[in-house]
């Protein structure tokens, strides 16, 4: 007898139940369904045979005068098993201009639901329309989160101060048919783990070998890909129906718990190579859109609840850019969201957060900035995300930008200034040095006040948003034509360089210009102080053809073509060098305990330019040196920056008495593999200055006598 058959027999027996915990929990003999709505006059849990289903099996209608407390319906169903699979209905005043959307022939995902099936139909378009859509509607599943083995596993907890971030895309790290990943079982079954929580599991030897402590992960809770343009599809994932379930796309077996399971094996494979598992999560909107979206889950739950409104509740904010904007700090869904965050660390052991658009939830319910966000807060002092890494976008689409200004004491940034100083810096800009310069040294302007270490800048030049690193160094201008918005989106601020020629060349003069300027885009981002983050595939100069905004590609202009390793083997070896590199002069640069102003003083930084203690941070400046020395056990390092067009030589510090010459880590200007070398077989540099090709860094370093 199947578990829909054992229930029809005996789903007279539908107890009260109880208020907590919220969403679906497998119990002794039965099921606890719980899902808030203050505004509902009616409530019916819809239980589904099949994902498929044009009907409901059974209709479970809540009365208020018994399976209600406060805002919370609840049942419990005897003999309900994990598996099973279900939805709400909501019945309630549908008054959009007071902002109440109630639908009653909607089925709705339970917020907290722990998996979300996918039916052949889904439809955007029927969760728009009047009229019924059970077939075309996701559906939420029961499952048993306790049923699954993490063999000892727990989040490594890893400091950030010894901490290097690969952001990726789950399945655009191996969709593409040269990534090797399994496509067939020994017997010819389909098994395409292309693209999958699986097939990432593959590659980890990968990046074990590259040399990244941590992967970064584009959103892997539940989205709606159809949100996007006709003919294409929401590739990174930034439109979430769900906070509580892994996306059933990146599972390879078809079947509602298998996604689960294959997210913990990916994370459990991770953590035994010592590499951590940050999510970028995205809880300032969802993919019901604005005032003509679909109705899918929080919409017709409780909409005044759950999002920000104006005009009286008739139109939604918009401070997301996608429609609408999460009600973050209405009590509510600050629990939610808490509690969404718990359950990531605590069930699935990942080791931290990257929040998208941060800045939005500092907004109180109405809109406004305010001093001291409760969720903020909330999520900063939760004893269960004690220790977990908190990253934030510290800026927002309606132009709130905080970074260097975001509350707390413990979330670290995105730097968007040293992605914009460094790429306008190796571009040539003028005025640029003064601002490189704080860079380099860990923005302490921005990050120098009060108690903040070193690490509170996450330092990159470039992530999923905008050009690849091949690409900032091959165009001028977008290329976005792909997407189907005429050219109307992605950023224009670029301040990308094309070295001479607009898109790919054979000319070996440019090609060789480019490739010094990868590698000088990843010495400066992988050496500065702070923390540094790599884009996928940017180690082997992975291209989208210029198109800087590639959300909806879900096709090989976005997928990782692993062929560039050998095409750029070089890069590859330059990438992974320099992160030993790192990794061996980490004491110079990162001494555990130290706040970003003691730093500064204990490795008593300089800045000089072409000469020795004469910085030139003027306006038509392109160089800088920079030299530190750590008192505590006599590492020397010199840093030359020559950003101008033509070859300079800079003087070098002198030495103590009896220590050996300067000697060459990295050189951008050299052919692989003499560009960065084990420091152990470094060359010296006898000479009193050193000719440094245009738009070249180099890194050198030297010991005081007895270390």
């Amino acid at each position: 007898m199947t578990a829909p058959q054992v229930w029809r027999r005996a789903i007279a027996k539908v107890n009260r139940g109880s208020p907590f915990p919220l969403g679906a929990t497998v119990e002794p003999e039965g099921v606890n369904f719980v899902v808030y709505s203050r505004h509902a006059h009616e409530v019916e849990l819809c239980l589904f045979d099949d994902v498929d289903d044009t009907k409901p099996a059974r209709v479970i209608k809540l009365d208020p005068r018994r399976h209600r407390t406060y805002h919370y319906w609840h049942a419990w169903i005897k003999y309900i098993e994990p598996g099973q699979v279900y939805g709400y209905r909501m019945l309630g005043p549908n008054n959009p201009e007071a902002g109440l959307r109630f639908d009653p022939d909607k089925v709705l995902l339970d917020p907290y639901g722990r998996s979300v099936a996918v039916p052949a139909a889904y439809s955007r378009e029927a969760a728009t329309a009047p009229g019924a859509n059970d077939a075309e509607a996701m559906k939420s599943v029961v499952v048993d989160v306790d049923q699954y083995d993490w063999e000892g596993d727990e989040p490594l907890r890893r400091p950030f101060s010894e901490t290097v971030i690969y952001e990726l895309h789950v399945r655009g790290f191996t969709r593409h048919p040269s990534s090797g990943v399994r496509r067939r079982s020994k017997g010819g079954r389909r098994n395409d783990r292309r693209g999958s929580f699986a097939g990432l599991i593959e590659k980890i030897p990968y990046l074990q070998d590259l040399g990244v402590t941590a992967v970064e992960l584009l959103p892997v809770f539940q989205f709606d890909r159809r949100h996007a343009p006709d003919g294409l599809s929401d590739y990174w994932g930034y439109g979430p129906v769900s906070f509580f379930a892994p996306h059933a796309d990146y599972g390879w077996r078809r079947d509602p718990v298998g996604p689960l399971d294959e997210f913990r094996h990916m994370v459990k494979a991770l953590h035994r190579a010592g590499i951590e598992v940050i999510l970028d999560v995205v809880y300032n909107h969802t993919a019901e859109g604005g005032e003509g979206g679909p109705t899918i889950s929080f919409r017709g739950l409780d909409n005044r609840t759950y999002y920000m409104l104006e005009d009286g509740g008739s139109r939604y904010a918009n401070y997301s850019g996608t429609g609408n904007t999460l009600n973050a700090n209405q009590p509510i869904v600050r629990r939610l969201i808490l509690d969404s965050l718990r359950y990531w660390v605590e069930e699935m052991h990942v080791d931290g957060f990257r929040f998208d658009l941060a800045s939005i939830l500092s907004r109180d319910q109405s809109g406004r900035p305010v001093p001291n966000p409760p969720v903020l807060l909330d999520i900063e002092t939760d004893p269960v995300l004690a220790g977990t890494k908190l990253i934030a976008e510290a800026w927002d689409a309606a132009g709130l930008y905080q970074v260097g200004d975001f509350v707390g004491d413990s979330w670290k940034e995105w730097n968007g200034k040293f992605r914009d100083d460094v790429r306008g810096f190796l571009r040539g800009d003028k005025g640029s040095v003064p601002r490189i310069a704080e860079r380099i040294l860990g923005s302490p302007a921005l990050y120098g006040g009060g108690e903040r270490e070193p690490e509170r800048s996450v330092n990159f030049v470039t992530c999923h948003d905008g050009f690849t690193l091949n690409d900032l160094v091959t165009f001028n201008r977008k290329h976005n034509q792909a997407n189907l918005e005429g050219g109307r989106d992605g950023s224009d601020d670029n301040r990308s360089w094309n070295c001479g020629v607009e898109g790919p060349t054979d000319h070996p003069h440019i090609e060789g210009l480019r490739n010094r300027q990868v590698k000088n885009f990843l010495t400066m981002t992988l050496l500065s102080v702070g923390t540094p983050m790599l884009l996928m595939g940017d180690e082997m100069r992975r291209t989208q053809h210029g198109n800087n905004n590639a959300w909806s590609q879900d096709n090989e202009l976005s997928w990782l073509d692993w062929s560039l390793l050998e095409d750029h083997a070089d890069v590859h070896r330059f990438v992974k060098q320099l992160i030993e590199v790192r990794q061996h002069f980490d004491s110079v640069r990162f001494d555990h305990g130290l706040t970003l102003n003691q730093l500064i003083r204990q490795a008593r930084i300089r800045l000089h330019g072409v000469r020795m203690e004469a910085p030139d941070l003027s306006f038509d400046s392109h160089t800088l040196a920079v030299s530190a020395v750590n008192r505590s056990n006599g590492l020397r390092m010199h840093f030359l920056l020559n950003g101008y067009t033509e070859p300079l030589t800079f003087e070098l510090p002198g030495l103590p008495a009896g220590a050996q010459p300067w000697r060459r880590v990295v050189d951008t200007s050299l052919a692989s593999p003499e560009d960065v070398v084990d420091p152990a077989d470094a060359p010296f540099v006898s000479e009193l200055g050193y000719p440094t090709p245009h738009k070249t860094v180099v890194v050198l370093f030297a010991t005081d006598p007895g270390d």
